[in-house]
């Protein structure tokens, strides 16, 4: 018979990381260089806004893990200039390696301590910081989908994320 093996929540959040980093590098990987500026609505980002911003998202597991809080009041928002494919690659490969290092040296009774994001007095999320690194990780899913349609009214073939997409059938 075979040994089953206990994973700490830290452990089950690296090993989804890891996958989910796979499946974000692939579509990434798919943003024209020529496409930056588009947007399909004026209420929508353009692509180089929601791109970087699901490139930047991994380096929020350190934030989470060692501060009690983001507020926008006292720390404005300044994403870093991306300007083609490339750039934004290394990008997320260089946040990618800060989000796992944080995991490799976090500690498990950490996760249930409070942590907010807020502007000032207008709180946004409060929870624990288990609760913020899971909502970082379906940020990720969640942008990455948006990208996806950008992608698709562009006629940019689709990476397939759990399964095998309709343009690798």
């Amino acid at each position: 018979m075979s040994e089953v093996q206990t994973l700490s929540v830290i452990d089950v959040l690296q090993k989804e990381l890891e996958a989910e980093g796979q499946t974000t590098r692939n579509m990434l990987s798919r943003v024209p260089d020529d496409k930056y500026d588009w947007q399909p609505h004026p209420k929508s980002m353009t692509i180089r806004a929601l791109a970087t911003h699901i490139a930047e998202m991994p380096s929020w597991i350190g934030m989470v893990l060692n501060s009690p809080e983001l507020d926008f009041a006292t720390a404005p928002y300044s994403p870093k200039e991306i300007n083609s494919t490339q750039e934004l690659l290394a990008y997320f490969e260089q946040t990618l390696a800060e989000g796992k290092a944080e995991f490799a040296k976090a500690q498990e009774e950490s996760l249930t301590e409070e942590w907010t994001l807020r502007n000032g007095e207008i709180v946004y999320l409060s929870g624990s910081k288990y609760d913020m690194l899971r909502n970082t990780m379906s940020q990720i899913i969640h942008h990455r989908a948006q990208l996806g349609v950008f992608l698709r009214l562009l006629n940019v073939p689709i990476p397939g994320s759990y399964g095998p997409s309709a343009d690798e059938q």
